[in-house]
Parts: C-alpha cells; structure tokens; sequence
C-alpha cells in the first residue's frame, strides 16, 4: 500500500500518472483516464500541463 502517489509501473499508458493516481485513491485506472480526457475537453491545455508537471515531479514505483 502507498502512502504517496507514484508513477505507476503496472497501469502504464503514457507516463503512469493517471494509473498512480488511481492506485493512490483505489480507483479503477480507467475512470481516472476518461475523467482525465474530459477535463482536457473542458479546460483544454491546463490538464496536459499539470499532466507534463506531475509526470516530472512524481517518484517511480518502487
């Protein structure tokens, strides 16, 4: 169990942020993609940045 959010290795599509962040809160990685792709839809490039910042910041999966 994680007590901090990580990229995750097993849930990979891109960068593994989303898969960590679902991981992190016990959601399905799916949920957490599409909720991903709507906010991009709604707020256009803000997601894709703050998706580009986290995917930077956020240790790996030991």
């Amino acid at each position: 169990m994680h007590n901090r959010i990580c990229l995750s290795e097993t849930n990979k599509m891109i960068g593994g942020v989303c898969g960590g962040i679902a991981q992190f809160f016990h959601f399905e990685p799916s949920i957490v993609r599409i909720v991903f792709v709507l906010l991009v839809l709604l707020f256009r490039m803000y997601p894709i940045a703050i998706y580009m910042v986290l995917w930077a910041i956020l240790p790996k999966e030991s």
